[in-house]
């Protein structure tokens, strides 16, 4: 890999050097991370109330085996059937969560899987988010593609049978600005039947753009719902503005979008209480936008170099698959990704439980789809990964496998009248 996420001050001015030592010093020379920036929209909900109530409430300690057992019991399950789920009671009956989530998972989605490629079209970053291979101050390989590069980025996925596609940017308004997606939003859907878009929060009136230029769906992670813990790790920049991140998916589907997509990065804070969040999140809106398609992402940090800054928890497979399973049992209509940070075999058995969505022939390094399609050497520059991947299988690999486990690779099942 290229780029091992590595914070290298040698390239930074001595101003840029002397400000990235202060953020990280200083607590009060950076910003409130609840105090809105300039142009950002401030719409009035109350889904950010009910979910920390609730997540601040949450005692996972307090919940015995009997309460798991009785929240597999019910027939429907309550928020506090699922605050059992994913309490440490629950590890010892993950055999009876995953039978009963592989159950939920048939009655709404059959034996289907979803297939899709994300694409990142640019790295830059204008936020200094000291767990990510993108942040503005690490010494990376930065590159912005253009529309003709885009293109054939496009082309070459579209000709491996993909129809879906994730549309990815690093935050940085200044080098990747809304008209810009927006483009290649429309390029997309020269090629592809459902087009995704996870970039920086935008506004509603943004968002609807977007929409009209083709996206269909918004993927945002708030990262933690632990607010202090991502005032910490978001040292600058407008991500550190934790409000309207929350708040991005409900203008999403306030501008339009038929769908959003939510997640917590597992391992940043508490995963419990993340886990909780990011599901309340979801159930929450969903009931004021019955209208809108939900998904969940599971993803788990993945290893760098400065985890000295992050002192991230631990999250085990069987944990990610507690957690999972719990999504599953508490929202039963709701997508849910997991993405190629895992490996092969956890993707390929988690399909059988509960999961609906995987990625292949991913790459997150920038402009180097053609050269890991074709098999070509690059011919042309790139620009470096924002984290390691551990399944690289291609769309053929990937629907083989799935299909002889049973069950049906799908790439599109959206008809436009």
């Amino acid at each position: 890999m290229k780029n091992q996420f590595l914070v290298d001050s040698r390239h930074l001015t001595p101003e840029a050097l002397a400000k990235k030592h202060r953020l990280e010093t200083d607590p009060s020379f950076r910003k409130d991370p609840m105090q809105y920036l300039p142009g950002m929209e401030k719409i009035q909900s109350d889904i950010c109330e009910k979910v920390m109530e609730q997540m601040h409430s949450y005692d996972y300690s307090k919940y015995t085996a009997a309460d798991v057992q009785a929240a597999l019991r019910h027939e429907t399950c309550s928020v506090e059937n699922f605050k059992a789920l994913l309490s440490p009671a629950a590890e010892p009956f993950l055999e009876q969560m995953a039978q009963r989530a592989r159950i939920e998972t048939g009655k709404h989605f059959g034996n289907t899987v979803y297939l899709f490629t994300p694409l990142y079209i640019a790295n830059y970053c204008e936020n200094y988010c000291v767990y990510c291979g993108f942040n503005c101050y690490n010494h990376i390989s930065r590159m912005k593609l253009d529309m003709e590069r885009i293109e054939q980025e496009m082309k070459v996925i579209a000709q491996s049978g993909m129809e879906e596609i994730l549309i990815l940017t690093g935050e940085s308004r200044a080098k990747s600005g809304v008209e810009y997606i927006g483009e290649a939003c429309r390029l997309a859907g020269k090629y592809f039947r459902m087009v995704g878009i996870e970039i920086y929060p935008v506004n509603t009136d943004e968002y609807r753009y977007l929409h009209q230029c083709g996206a269909d769906y918004v993927t945002v992670f708030q990262e933690t719902y632990d607010v202090n813990q991502y005032e910490a790790l978001h040292l600058f920049g407008h991500k550190r503005v934790w409000p309207y991140r929350f708040d991005a998916q409900e203008r999403a589907l306030m501008g339009g979008m038929r769908g959003a997509a939510f997640s917590a990065l597992l391992g940043l804070s508490d995963f419990r209480r993340d886990a909780l969040a990011s599901a309340l999140h979801v159930y929450y809106l969903q009931r004021k936008y019955p209208h809108a398609e939900m998904s969940l992402s599971c993803p788990r940090l993945r290893p760098i170099i400065n985890n000295d800054k992050i002192h991230p928890q631990d999250v085990h497979e069987k944990q990610l698959c507690q957690i999972i399973c719990a999504y599953r049992i508490f929202l039963p209509f709701v997508g849910i990704t997991v993405s190629s940070r895992e490996s092969a075999r956890f993707r390929d058995g988690i399909v059988k439980i509960a999961a609906t969505k995987v990625s292949a022939g991913v790459s997150t390094g920038i402009g180097d789809h053609e050269s890991k399609y074709t098999g070509k050497e690059p011919g042309q520059a790139q620009g470096d990964e924002q984290f390691e991947i551990d399944d690289n299988r291609s769309l053929d690999r990937m629907y083989r496998d799935i299909s002889q486990e049973g069950l049906q690779p799908v790439l599109n099942d959206y008809l436009y009248v």
